[in-house]
Order: C-alpha cells, then sequence, then structure tokens
C-alpha cells in the first residue's frame, strides 16, 4: 500500500523556521521524483519545489527561492522540506508527491498535508 504521510507543520511566527518531512512507504522511493506543493484557503494548488530521483537537481517557486529547501534521503525514503524566513504568505496545506512516468505512463501519488500557518 502506496503512503505519503507528511509532518512538521505548525504555527511559527514570521521570520521563523519549520522542517516539513514526507515518508515514503510502498513504493520505489528512488525512482520517483518528489515534490512538495501547497495550496492555500481559496488558490490554486502550487508547486513550491521539486527534486530528482539521486537529488542532483532541484527546482523551486520564485517566491521561495534562497528561503527554501529541499533534499531527500533514499535510504530513509523520505524528502525534507527546510522552511527559512517564514512569511504569512507562506500559509498553506503542504503536501508530498511522487511522480514517476515509464515508457509514457505516469505514476503519481499525493500525501494527506500537513498544514503551515505562519502568524504572530
Amino acid at each position: 500500500q502506496v503512503q505519503l504521510v507528511e509532518s512538521g507543520g505548525g504555527l511559527v511566527q514570521p521570520g521563523g523556521s519549520l522542517r516539513l518531512s514526507c515518508a515514503a512507504s510502498g513504493f520505489t522511493f528512488s525512482s520517483y521524483g518528489m515534490s512538495w506543493y501547497r495550496q492555500a484557503p481559496g488558490k490554486e494548488r502550487e508547486l513550491v519545489a521539486g527534486i530528482s530521483t539521486v537529488g542532483d537537481s532541484t527546482n523551486y517557486l520564485d517566491s521561495v527561492k534562497g528561503r527554501f529547501t529541499i533534499s531527500r534521503d533514499n535510504a530513509k525514503n523520505t524528502v525534507y522540506l527546510q522552511m527559512n524566513s517564514l512569511n504569512p504568505e507562506d500559509t498553506a496545506a503542504y503536501y508530498c508527491n511522487a511522480r514517476r512516468t515509464v515508457f509514457g505512463q505516469q505514476y503519481q501519488y499525493w500525501g494527506q498535508g500537513t498544514q503551515v500557518t505562519v502568524s504572530s
């Protein structure tokens, strides 16, 4: 059974930091590109950061560049999102995503989300 379980969300003051974790099971983690998405109330889900299968390539939403860092540990089947200098605009539910395309067939899994609230 495929599972992506996020943790690490919570309430933080502006300027603070959080580290999100996503523990994967039920599939070959090291074969999947991993990403973090977020969705704020009334807004569409957006890609925050992505990382390649071996971690040698990353990409970020412009508004989080220099503040957020995505990383993965294939030995632990876990992907992380280190979030620094948080501001209220970062408030959203954050979702972990796993994606792989094999011979044109896309395989994609989502976590249940973890809430991040930035407020004083």
